[in-house]
This record gives C-alpha cells, structure tokens and sequence, in this order.
C-alpha cells in the first residue's frame, strides 16, 4: 500500500517561510516523480512543483518560480518544498503526489491528503 504523508503546513504572516514535507512509504522511493500541487478554496488544484526520480529535474509554476525549492531525499524517502516570501494568494491546500512509471500500466498516480497553509497579511 502506497502512502504519502505531508506535513509542515500551518500559519504564517505575508513575507514568511514555511517547509512542507512529504514522507513515501510502501514503494520505491527513488522510482517516483515527484511533485506539489495546491488547492484554494473555491479554485481547482494546480500544479506547483516537481522534480524527477533523479533529482536532477525540478520544474516550477511561474507564480512560485523565485520563491519556492523542491528537492529530494532518497535515504529518507521524503520529498521537501521549502516556501519563502509567502503571499496571501498562496493560502491553499497543499497535496504532495507521486508518479510511478511502469512498463505495462504506464503512469500509476498517488497522492496525499493535504496540509493546510495559511499566509496572512
């Protein structure tokens, strides 16, 4: 059973960081794409960072882009998404998800429950 499990979500004031962390269990790890994905309320979820199964590839949203790293940690099997110079307008729900590419199947999609981040200003 494949799980992700975020964390690192909570409040902070407008110019503020915060660092989201996602932790994989039940496969291997390095195999997965990884990525970020958020949902205001009201609003459909959109994409906000990834990185690839070698760390090598990180691609960003444009309204990150500057302000937001992903990167990975194979030994520990999580997936980070430090958050600096927060705006308001990136209150959301974040969801980490997984992508496993199998030969057969093709793209197997996981993701998280969410964790709530909330910028004031």
């Amino acid at each position: 059973q494949v799980q992700l499990v975020e964390s690192g979500g909570g409040s902070v004031q407008a110019g503020g960081s915060l660092r989201l962390s996602c932790a994989a269990s039940g496969v291997t790890f390095s195999s997965l794409d990884l990525h970020w994905s958020r949902q205001a309320p009201g609003k459909e979820r959109e994409f906000v960072a990834a990185i690839s199964w070698s760390g090598k590839v990180t691609y960003y949203a444009e309204s990150v882009e500057g302000r937001f790293t992903i990167n990975r940690d194979n030994a520990k099997n999580t997936v980070n998404l430090q958050m600096n110079s927060l705006k308001p307008e990136d209150t959301a729900v974040y969801y980490c998800g997984a992508i496993l590419k199998t030969p057969e199947l093709g793209e197997i999609h996981y993701w998280g429950q969410g964790t709530q981040v909330t910028v004031s200003s």
